[in-house]
């Protein structure tokens, strides 16, 4: 088992497949894009197999995710989902949904578990403005295609922003509910590219749920490690969950660290350092160097993200170069 510090058990990897992205999200991205990783720094499928070993045989890891970037515009990603689904763990994959038509089958068939689509708007020209694409009805295609190809739970997740979408919560809780999917709304976090996010543009999770609650009547679910609070619907319709990353932060449950996709080791999404993990792959390092790495970056870990506080330094990255 890996633990910190702090006492908490690690055992969630957040793996980014790519840096690359084919939205350009106001958010994650400047209008201008972003210099890419060449493609000789990002990690082989072998070497993300490597890494994922070592965090599961020697640390006891029992979920991986693959981010991006976005994930689907890796070439050939179900042959890295069957590479790691030997791992025998619960293996996941949070997508912007784009290709989902064309890659929830042989992605299923190759063992991933689960999939995460993230979605903010539902309405064409807001998501248009989000994204710079126009391209809503294909991410709404690309969730049936997932819930088609037996996904399940299928996960959407909403970033709310104050003036920008906060209107839309009783749209997106009756699209979870009529399309079968758990919605999750996710507080904004100061991971945007370029750094003039403010506390004002934060919707509080409490105020999104008792939105949802005067119209749908909710129950909350017993809250685990999971960073959601989790509610389900009186009437049956299904679940819904909030994550008040930044009102109500769950550092102090945080079972995750993240590998970008040129093989650099974060110990927290919002950390300002990072553990080369590459160099020691392609230098010959053995096992127990990679591990002896990943434990030293783990024990390292602050207690908190500290957003809010006059210590807090915002990550240079923004996300889509991190890896959610």
């Amino acid at each position: 088992m890996l633990v910190d510090s702090f006492g908490r058990a690690h055992r969630d990897l957040r793996i980014s497949v790519t840096d690359r992205c084919n939205f350009r999200c106001t958010y994650c991205m400047p209008e201008d894009g972003l210099v890419w990783v060449p493609r000789q720094d990002i990690l082989s499928f072998e070497e993300i197999e490597r890494l994922a070993r070592v965090c599961v045989e020697r640390f006891g890891f029992d979920s991986i995710r693959l981010t991006g970037g976005e994930p689907t515009v890796r070439a050939h990603l179900p042959v890295l989902v069957g590479k790691l689904v030997g791992l025998d763990v619960d293996l996941s994959m949070t997508t912007n949904g784009s290709a989902l038509r064309t890659l929830a089958g042989p992605l299923r068939a190759a063992g991933l578990d689960r999939v995460n689509v993230s979605l903010d708007s539902l309405r064409p020209d807001r998501f248009a403005e989000l994204t710079r694409r126009h391209e809503l009805d294909t991410v709404l295609d690309g969730i049936d295609a997932a819930l088609e190809a037996g996904f399940s739970p299928v996960k959407v997740n909403v970033v709310c922003m104050q003036g920008v979408n906060d209107d839309e919560v009783i749209d997106f809780a009756t699209f979870g509910r009529e399309r079968g999917v758990e919605v999750r709304f996710i507080e904004f976090m100061p991971l945007d590219a370029d750094h003039t996010w403010t506390p004002v543009q934060v919707v509080p999770g409490e105020r999104i749920v008792a939105t949802i609650a005067a119209v749908y009547p909710l129950r909350a679910l017993v809250r685990g490690s999971d960073p959601a609070e989790v509610f389900e619907y009186l009437d049956g319709g299904g679940r819904v969950g909030a994550i008040p990353s930044v009102t109500a932060p769950f550092c102090a449950r945080c079972d995750r660290v993240r590998l970008t996709a040129e093989g650099r080791l974060r110990n927290c999404l919002f950390s300002v350092e990072e553990t080369d993990l590459r160099s020691l792959l392609r230098d010959g390092g053995s096992d127990d160097d990679l591990a002896a790495a990943i434990a030293a970056s783990v024990a390292a870990k602050g207690p908190g993200h500290q957003i809010g506080s006059v210590s807090f330094v915002q990550p240079p990255r923004t996300m889509s170069q991190i890896g959610g």
